[in-house]
């Protein structure tokens, strides 16, 4: 054991002390940060602040009603015939030309949209719903509905989704949130997982090649160096992962005064009653922006979510997902001599990981709790990103702890068919190993 201990202890050690960790483990907080705080400027500022000119022309004789200008789009219509202002248009101040034919108004064909660049989707999808809004009203009043009628049919609708708990009780639930913790959480697995298991083949590939691992294998056994590798790697992506968590956090408050002005928090004073208006801090700013906005339900939501217990799951699936698959990278890296020969042995296990990612971000967010879903969860080779990716949404305790246990059963099992391995494909030199070589790797005896 304490064999063990030393060799996690070098691996850590060697690791955290690099510039490179050092450098990327405070970057990406402030990365992170940084996108965050533009998120709540763009919520605030808006995101386009641009107004497209859009010159109309109506040869309609049925749609007398002109279409209304928003905050993007000003619709401005003119009387020059369509091909002489076609021809003129990179020389007018407007943007682009709306074409509206004689056609029939149930159904209406030939509308064109014409500019000298081309329209994004989301300028033509405000033109398409503001052009399908001015029919249907003109059905709408062609069928005896006032304009009072008309405007009184229109409703904002908001529903507060809820769920029944196991104890019988109503729960605050939201289907955006849970999606954006799942989405989160899936990719940061996916990442994690690769990130580090690839660091685990790298380091026994280049201890192989280097020579130093038959100087270490005389002092200690096979299995133990392998697991003293696999485990001090871990460590290392554990601590940059809860230094990510605590300084993302830290900074976020930072990163909003610097991205949203006092004059602006001040603004929402009427909205939120949340700031101080003669001096708000960093954190009541930030309550203020999320308060406000398209962000400021998601907000809300996140609060209802157990992100304490999502966290500690995560942190569990992490570091078993990761012993379960490090120790196959482990045995890929032994069976090599070069990391240009992994790639015939990464593919199979590559495989199941993406699918598991794959799968996840598609069919578990849209039916966490199908039979697909389940299975997923359950399987060890891809229950590390579903069952994380199912757990905003709500699980059943046993079903988590069946897939706990599992995956504990299965990193074991796993562990020990890669030393196997392991122990004698870091002594081969010189040899391409194939996957009938390693089986028979596995059953040599000591």
């Amino acid at each position: 054991m304490n064999k063990i201990l030393l060799i996690i202890r070098r691996e850590y050690l060697s690791r955290v002390k690099k510039k490179s960790f050092i450098l990327m483990t405070f970057l990406t907080p402030l990365i992170i940060a940084g996108f965050y705080g533009l998120i709540i400027y763009f919520s605030i500022k808006g995101i386009n602040d641009k107004t497209d000119k859009i010159a109309v022309i109506s040869e309609n004789k049925i749609l007398t009603e002109k279409l209304t200008s928003n905050k993007n789009v000003t619709y401005v219509y003119v009387n020059d015939s369509f091909e002489k202002l076609k021809k003129d248009l990179s020389k007018s101040d407007y943007d682009y030309i709306l074409y509206l034919p004689d056609f029939d108004i149930d159904k209406p064909k030939g509308i064109e949209l014409i500019g000298t660049k081309q329209a994004g989707l989301s300028l033509d999808g405000k033109i398409s719903d503001s052009v399908e809004d001015l029919i249907r009203d003109y059905k709408l009043k062609k069928s005896g509905i006032s304009q009072t009628d008309l405007d009184n049919l229109k409703s904002n609708v908001s529903i507060d989704t809820k769920k029944i708990g196991d104890s019988g009780k109503e729960e605050n639930s939201s289907a955006g949130a849970s999606t954006i913790i799942a989405f989160v959480a899936g990719v940061l697995m996916f990442m994690f997982i690769m990130l580090y298991g690839v660091q685990v083949m790298r380091g026994v590939i280049e201890e192989k090649t280097s020579r130093i691992i038959e100087i270490m294998i005389s002092s200690v056994k096979p299995f133990q160096l392998m697991m003293g590798k696999i485990i001090g790697i871990a460590m290392v992506g554990l601590t940059q992962f809860l230094l990510w968590i605590v300084l993302t956090f830290s900074i976020s408050a930072l990163a909003v005064t610097v991205f949203v002005s006092k004059d602006d928090a001040k603004k929402m004073v009427t909205s939120t009653a949340q700031i101080s208006a003669a001096n708000p801090s960093a954190q009541q700013i930030q309550a203020a922006a999320m308060n406000d906005g398209p962000l400021g339900n998601v907000q809300k939501s996140l609060q209802n979510l157990d992100l304490g217990k999502i966290i500690l799951v995560f942190i569990f699936y992490f570091l078993s997902g990761y012993l379960f698959y490090s120790a196959l990278y482990a045995a890929i890296g032994s069976a090599v001599d070069s990391e240009t020969e992994t790639q015939q042995f990464m593919m199979p296990v590559m495989m199941p990981l993406l699918l598991g990612y794959a799968l996840s971000l598609s069919v578990v967010t849209n039916d966490p709790y199908g039979n697909v879903a389940f299975w997923l969860s359950i399987m060890p080779f891809t229950s590390p990103i579903a069952m994380v990716v199912r757990l905003p949404y709500g699980v059943p305790n046993w079903e988590l702890a069946l897939s706990m246990f599992i995956l504990i059963i299965g990193f074991i099992g796993t562990v020990w068919f890669a030393a196997r391995i392991y122990r004698v494909g870091i002594l081969m030199y010189g040899k391409k190993a194939s996957f009938k070589e390693m089986v028979k790797w596995f059953w040599y005896k000591n």
